[in-house]
Protein backbone atom coordinates (compact mmCIF):
# COMPACT_ATOMS: atom_id res chain seq x y z
CA UNK A 1 0.00 0.00 0.00
CA UNK A 2 1.42 3.36 -1.07
CA UNK A 3 0.36 6.74 0.29
CA UNK A 4 0.54 10.12 -1.41
CA UNK A 5 -1.22 13.41 -2.02
CA UNK A 6 -2.87 15.61 -4.61
CA UNK A 7 -0.26 18.25 -5.45
CA UNK A 8 0.52 21.23 -7.64
CA UNK A 9 1.42 20.00 -11.14
CA UNK A 10 4.45 22.23 -11.69
CA UNK A 11 6.98 19.84 -10.11
CA UNK A 12 5.03 16.89 -8.69
CA UNK A 13 8.08 14.81 -7.81
CA UNK A 14 9.48 17.64 -5.68
CA UNK A 15 6.08 17.91 -4.02
CA UNK A 16 6.22 14.18 -3.28
CA UNK A 17 9.64 14.54 -1.67
CA UNK A 18 8.43 17.42 0.49
CA UNK A 19 5.59 15.25 1.81
CA UNK A 20 7.54 11.96 2.03
CA UNK A 21 4.93 10.58 -0.36
CA UNK A 22 4.98 7.38 -2.41
CA UNK A 23 2.42 8.69 -4.90
CA UNK A 24 1.05 11.93 -6.31
CA UNK A 25 -2.07 13.00 -8.11
CA UNK A 26 -2.38 16.21 -10.11
CA UNK A 27 -4.25 17.93 -12.94
CA UNK A 28 -2.79 18.23 -16.43
CA UNK A 29 -4.76 21.40 -17.25
CA UNK A 30 -7.19 23.84 -15.67
CA UNK A 31 -9.65 21.66 -13.70
CA UNK A 32 -12.47 24.09 -14.50
CA UNK A 33 -11.61 24.49 -18.19
CA UNK A 34 -12.02 22.71 -21.50
CA UNK A 35 -8.49 23.01 -22.86
CA UNK A 36 -6.74 19.77 -23.77
CA UNK A 37 -3.53 18.98 -21.87
CA UNK A 38 -0.21 19.86 -23.47
CA UNK A 39 2.84 17.52 -23.58
CA UNK A 40 5.02 17.84 -20.48
CA UNK A 41 8.74 18.51 -20.75
CA UNK A 42 9.30 16.27 -17.71
CA UNK A 43 7.38 13.29 -19.13
CA UNK A 44 10.40 10.97 -19.17
CA UNK A 45 11.37 12.00 -15.63
CA UNK A 46 7.85 11.20 -14.41
CA UNK A 47 7.72 7.88 -16.31
CA UNK A 48 11.01 6.61 -14.91
CA UNK A 49 10.69 7.86 -11.34
CA UNK A 50 9.85 5.79 -8.27
CA UNK A 51 6.73 7.82 -7.43
CA UNK A 52 3.36 6.44 -8.54
CA UNK A 53 1.52 8.97 -10.71
CA UNK A 54 -2.23 9.50 -10.90
CA UNK A 55 -4.00 12.18 -12.92
CA UNK A 56 -7.37 13.74 -12.13
CA UNK A 57 -9.56 14.70 -15.08
CA UNK A 58 -11.07 18.21 -15.10
CA UNK A 59 -14.20 18.73 -13.04
CA UNK A 60 -16.10 19.94 -16.12
CA UNK A 61 -16.08 16.45 -17.66
CA UNK A 62 -19.59 15.00 -17.57
CA UNK A 63 -20.11 12.17 -20.05
CA UNK A 64 -23.47 11.24 -18.49
CA UNK A 65 -25.42 14.40 -19.28
CA UNK A 66 -28.08 14.60 -21.95
CA UNK A 67 -26.76 18.00 -23.01
CA UNK A 68 -24.89 17.38 -26.27
CA UNK A 69 -22.87 20.58 -25.89
CA UNK A 70 -21.36 19.15 -22.69
CA UNK A 71 -21.44 15.40 -23.31
CA UNK A 72 -19.61 15.31 -26.64
CA UNK A 73 -16.77 17.65 -25.59
CA UNK A 74 -16.54 15.67 -22.33
CA UNK A 75 -15.92 12.44 -24.23
CA UNK A 76 -13.16 14.07 -26.25
CA UNK A 77 -11.58 15.77 -23.24
CA UNK A 78 -11.62 12.58 -21.17
CA UNK A 79 -9.85 10.69 -23.95
CA UNK A 80 -7.31 13.48 -24.40
CA UNK A 81 -6.48 13.46 -20.70
CA UNK A 82 -6.20 9.68 -20.68
CA UNK A 83 -3.70 9.76 -23.56
CA UNK A 84 -1.70 12.53 -21.87
CA UNK A 85 -1.74 10.69 -18.55
CA UNK A 86 -0.54 7.49 -20.20
CA UNK A 87 2.30 9.46 -21.83
CA UNK A 88 3.71 10.36 -18.38
CA UNK A 89 3.37 6.82 -17.04
CA UNK A 90 0.31 7.44 -14.87
CA UNK A 91 -1.26 4.41 -13.24
CA UNK A 92 -4.78 5.77 -13.59
CA UNK A 93 -6.99 8.69 -14.61
CA UNK A 94 -9.61 9.66 -12.03
CA UNK A 95 -12.91 11.09 -13.28
CA UNK A 96 -16.11 11.98 -11.47
CA UNK A 97 -19.19 9.90 -12.23
CA UNK A 98 -21.13 12.83 -13.63
CA UNK A 99 -24.83 13.60 -13.49
CA UNK A 100 -27.95 14.17 -15.52
CA UNK A 101 -30.31 17.14 -15.46
CA UNK A 102 -33.42 17.15 -13.30
CA UNK A 103 -36.28 15.45 -15.14
CA UNK A 104 -34.03 13.46 -17.48
CA UNK A 105 -34.22 9.67 -17.59
CA UNK A 106 -31.54 8.29 -15.22
CA UNK A 107 -31.10 5.30 -17.50
CA UNK A 108 -29.96 7.60 -20.29
CA UNK A 109 -27.12 8.87 -18.10
CA UNK A 110 -25.82 5.37 -17.49
CA UNK A 111 -26.14 4.54 -21.17
CA UNK A 112 -24.23 7.71 -22.04
CA UNK A 113 -21.36 6.39 -19.92
CA UNK A 114 -21.42 3.17 -21.95
CA UNK A 115 -21.34 5.19 -25.17
CA UNK A 116 -18.42 7.30 -23.91
CA UNK A 117 -16.37 4.19 -23.18
CA UNK A 118 -17.27 2.70 -26.55
CA UNK A 119 -16.19 5.96 -28.21
CA UNK A 120 -12.80 5.72 -26.47
CA UNK A 121 -12.34 2.10 -27.52
CA UNK A 122 -13.21 2.96 -31.11
CA UNK A 123 -10.58 5.72 -30.92
CA UNK A 124 -7.80 3.36 -29.86
CA UNK A 125 -8.51 3.08 -26.15
CA UNK A 126 -7.58 5.17 -23.14
CA UNK A 127 -4.10 3.69 -22.73
CA UNK A 128 -4.46 3.37 -18.95
CA UNK A 129 -7.16 2.55 -16.38
CA UNK A 130 -9.93 5.12 -16.03
CA UNK A 131 -11.09 5.22 -12.41
CA UNK A 132 -14.64 6.43 -11.83
CA UNK A 133 -14.93 8.30 -8.52
CA UNK A 134 -17.96 8.49 -6.26
CA UNK A 135 -19.29 12.01 -5.72
CA UNK A 136 -20.67 13.87 -2.71
CA UNK A 137 -23.76 15.69 -3.95
CA UNK A 138 -26.54 15.89 -6.48
CA UNK A 139 -29.76 13.92 -6.49
CA UNK A 140 -29.15 13.14 -10.17
CA UNK A 141 -25.54 11.98 -9.81
CA UNK A 142 -24.50 8.69 -11.38
CA UNK A 143 -22.05 7.68 -8.64
CA UNK A 144 -23.19 9.30 -5.39
CA UNK A 145 -25.22 6.46 -3.88
CA UNK A 146 -24.52 2.77 -4.23
CA UNK A 147 -27.82 2.00 -5.91
CA UNK A 148 -26.88 4.40 -8.72
CA UNK A 149 -23.36 3.01 -8.83
CA UNK A 150 -24.80 -0.46 -9.31
CA UNK A 151 -26.87 0.74 -12.27
CA UNK A 152 -23.81 2.45 -13.73
CA UNK A 153 -21.72 -0.70 -13.41
CA UNK A 154 -24.46 -2.77 -15.00
CA UNK A 155 -24.42 -0.39 -17.98
CA UNK A 156 -20.65 -0.43 -18.45
CA UNK A 157 -19.97 -4.02 -17.46
CA UNK A 158 -18.44 -4.91 -20.83
CA UNK A 159 -15.86 -2.14 -20.52
CA UNK A 160 -12.75 -2.29 -18.35
CA UNK A 161 -12.88 0.58 -15.87
CA UNK A 162 -11.77 0.90 -12.26
CA UNK A 163 -13.10 2.63 -9.17
CA UNK A 164 -11.80 5.39 -6.90
CA UNK A 165 -13.41 5.57 -3.46
CA UNK A 166 -13.46 8.98 -1.77
CA UNK A 167 -14.21 8.83 1.96
CA UNK A 168 -15.40 12.44 2.24
CA UNK A 169 -17.68 12.02 -0.76
CA UNK A 170 -19.15 8.80 0.61
CA UNK A 171 -19.85 10.37 4.02
CA UNK A 172 -21.31 13.56 2.57
CA UNK A 173 -23.21 11.53 -0.01
CA UNK A 174 -25.03 9.55 2.68
CA UNK A 175 -23.14 6.24 2.62
CA UNK A 176 -21.91 4.82 5.94
CA UNK A 177 -18.15 4.14 5.93
CA UNK A 178 -18.49 1.08 8.16
CA UNK A 179 -18.53 -1.90 5.81
CA UNK A 180 -18.47 0.37 2.76
CA UNK A 181 -15.57 -1.39 1.03
CA UNK A 182 -17.41 -4.71 1.00
CA UNK A 183 -20.57 -3.06 -0.33
CA UNK A 184 -18.64 -1.27 -3.09
CA UNK A 185 -16.70 -4.37 -4.10
CA UNK A 186 -19.95 -6.32 -4.31
CA UNK A 187 -20.87 -3.90 -7.11
CA UNK A 188 -17.59 -3.06 -8.84
CA UNK A 189 -15.47 -6.05 -7.88
CA UNK A 190 -12.56 -3.70 -7.18
CA UNK A 191 -11.23 -0.52 -5.59
CA UNK A 192 -8.16 0.79 -7.38
CA UNK A 193 -7.53 4.00 -5.45
CA UNK A 194 -8.71 5.61 -2.21
CA UNK A 195 -9.06 9.35 -1.76
CA UNK A 196 -8.60 9.61 2.01
CA UNK A 197 -10.30 12.78 3.20
CA UNK A 198 -12.22 13.86 6.26
CA UNK A 199 -15.30 16.06 5.82
CA UNK A 200 -16.05 19.51 7.15
CA UNK A 201 -19.76 18.76 6.89
CA UNK A 202 -22.09 16.19 8.34
CA UNK A 203 -23.31 12.85 7.10
CA UNK A 204 -25.55 13.14 4.04
CA UNK A 205 -24.90 16.87 3.66
CA UNK A 206 -24.12 16.57 -0.04
CA UNK A 207 -21.30 19.08 0.43
CA UNK A 208 -17.83 18.35 -0.93
CA UNK A 209 -15.56 20.09 1.58
CA UNK A 210 -12.49 18.11 2.57
CA UNK A 211 -10.78 18.32 5.94
CA UNK A 212 -7.56 16.90 7.38
CA UNK A 213 -7.81 13.35 8.63
CA UNK A 214 -7.84 14.19 12.34
CA UNK A 215 -10.28 17.06 11.83
CA UNK A 216 -13.78 17.14 10.43
CA UNK A 217 -16.87 15.12 11.21
CA UNK A 218 -15.64 11.60 10.35
CA UNK A 219 -14.01 9.42 12.99
CA UNK A 220 -10.42 9.05 11.70
CA UNK A 221 -10.48 5.38 12.67
CA UNK A 222 -13.25 4.84 10.11
CA UNK A 223 -11.11 6.38 7.37
CA UNK A 224 -8.22 4.10 8.37
CA UNK A 225 -10.55 1.09 8.39
CA UNK A 226 -11.69 1.89 4.83
CA UNK A 227 -8.07 2.14 3.67
CA UNK A 228 -7.10 -1.11 5.37
CA UNK A 229 -10.06 -2.96 3.84
CA UNK A 230 -9.53 -1.54 0.36
CA UNK A 231 -5.82 -2.38 0.24
CA UNK A 232 -5.27 0.15 -2.55
CA UNK A 233 -2.98 3.13 -3.09
CA UNK A 234 -4.08 6.15 -1.04
CA UNK A 235 -4.16 9.81 -2.05
CA UNK A 236 -4.97 12.53 0.50
CA UNK A 237 -6.68 15.58 -0.96
CA UNK A 238 -6.61 17.48 2.30
CA UNK A 239 -5.97 21.16 3.09
CA UNK A 240 -2.94 22.72 4.74
CA UNK A 241 -0.49 22.53 1.88
CA UNK A 242 2.73 20.59 2.32
CA UNK A 243 2.58 20.60 6.11
CA UNK A 244 -1.05 19.52 6.36
CA UNK A 245 -0.73 16.73 3.82
CA UNK A 246 2.61 15.50 5.21
CA UNK A 247 0.96 15.25 8.62
CA UNK A 248 -1.94 13.26 7.17
CA UNK A 249 0.44 10.90 5.36
CA UNK A 250 2.48 10.39 8.54
CA UNK A 251 -0.72 9.71 10.49
CA UNK A 252 -1.79 7.02 8.03
CA UNK A 253 1.63 5.37 8.08
CA UNK A 254 1.55 5.30 11.88
CA UNK A 255 -1.93 3.77 11.92
CA UNK A 256 -1.27 1.24 9.17
CA UNK A 257 2.23 0.28 10.22
CA UNK A 258 3.85 -2.38 8.06
CA UNK A 259 0.98 -2.28 5.55
CA UNK A 260 2.47 0.84 3.92
CA UNK A 261 5.54 1.36 1.77
CA UNK A 262 7.64 4.29 2.93
CA UNK A 263 10.02 6.03 0.55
Amino acid sequence: MRIGAHVDPTDPLAEATARAADAVQFFLSDPQGWKAPQPRADAEHLRTGTIDIYVHAPYVVNVATGNNRVRIPSRKLLLAHAKAAAAIGAKGLVVHGGHISSGDDPGAGFDNWRKALAYAEDSGGFGLPVLIENTAGGENACARRLDSLARLWDAIGDHQVGFCLDTCHAHAGGEELLGLVDRVKAITGRIDLVHANNSKDGFGSGRDRHDNLRGGTIDPELVVAVIRAAGATVIVETPGGTEGQASDIAFLREQLGGETTAR
